[in-house]
């Protein structure tokens, strides 16, 4: 790793690919291993548009936190499946709205717990919790989260780019709405997970990944899939999208320019 001052978790072998060090190979970041950059540059040659991808995903990140703070009040936040810290994370670009915003990560690979940990001591309104994110009675439970979110008024439950790593058996539609259930009126629930068209493609990204991590994985979807997360919500506009086109900032904001496979999502608010 590129970054000496977090030591390795015992428990880690680094022989094994992470999606959450992949994610942060894509993003240009410097925590990952030789294993995450071989993978992710041979996932690169059978789907090129897997590092811009990666790029609109975080952007359509920023976004949403940033539309939702300023626009919708909202001051609490749950990222599951947060992914190494990075540049603008979800308590940046919602601290810059209201420096009282408060934010909880969750994931559950140790290497993100102590760089997060590292990275955001200083910060009391945050906290970076290691747990599965299937665990939604541990995670609202936590000490931490206790000590941050006040479920009695609007949270934003945040679940980018984490979803296609749950398996069909463990019923991703239906941790979506665990948390809501669980979430005041008010509260918004930010979803998108790889999809694709293509049978081939689909076929071939989640044989890869299962495989390359270890099994930590679950597929890639189609578009239609999706849907069913935010069943029974009020889904904003422009409703289920590739998220480059969700809300962007101008024109000029990057759009995806292939389509073997998308990130595909958006929001639903809970009345």
């Amino acid at each position: 790793m590129s970054n000496g001052d977090t030591s390795i978790p015992k428990n880690i072998d680094v022989n094994v690919p992470s999606v959450a060090r992949m994610y942060d190979y894509y993003l240009g970041g410097k925590d990952n291993y030789p294993s995450d950059r071989i993978a992710s540059e041979q996932l690169l040659e059978r789907v090129p548009s897997t590092k811009v991808l990666a790029v609109n995903n975080r952007r359509f990140l920023r976004r949403v936190v940033r539309h939702l703070a300023s626009e919708y009040g909202i001051r609490q936040f749950i990222d599951h499946g947060s992914g190494l810290p990075t540049q603008d994370n979800v308590h940046e670009v919602a601290q810059r709205v209201d420096p009282g915003a408060r934010v909880v990560y969750i994931d559950n690979d140790p290497i993100v717990l102590a760089h997060g940990k590292a990275i955001l001591e200083e910060n009391d309104r945050t906290a970076v919790i290691q747990a599965d994110m299937r665990d939604t009675d541990g995670i609202l439970g936590h000490p931490e989260t206790v000590r941050l979110i006040d479920f009695d008024e609007p949270v934003a439950a945040l679940f980018v780019s984490v979803l296609h790593c749950i398996p069909d058996k463990d019923d991703p539609a239906g941790l979506v709405r665990r948390v809501a259930d669980r979430l005041a009126p008010g509260s918004f629930l930010v979803v998108c997970q790889l999809v694709s068209e293509d049978k081939e493609t689909r076929d071939f990204v989640t044989d890869f990944m299962a495989k390359s991590t270890g099994d930590q994985w679950g597929r890639v979807r189609r578009p239609e899939d999706v849907h069913v997360f935010l069943e029974g919500l009020e889904v904003l506009e422009p409703g289920l999208v590739e998220v480059s086109t969700w809300r962007p900032d101008s024109d000029l904001t990057p759009k995806q320019a292939t389509r073997e496979w998308i990130e595909y999502g958006g929001v639903g608010r809970k009345w």
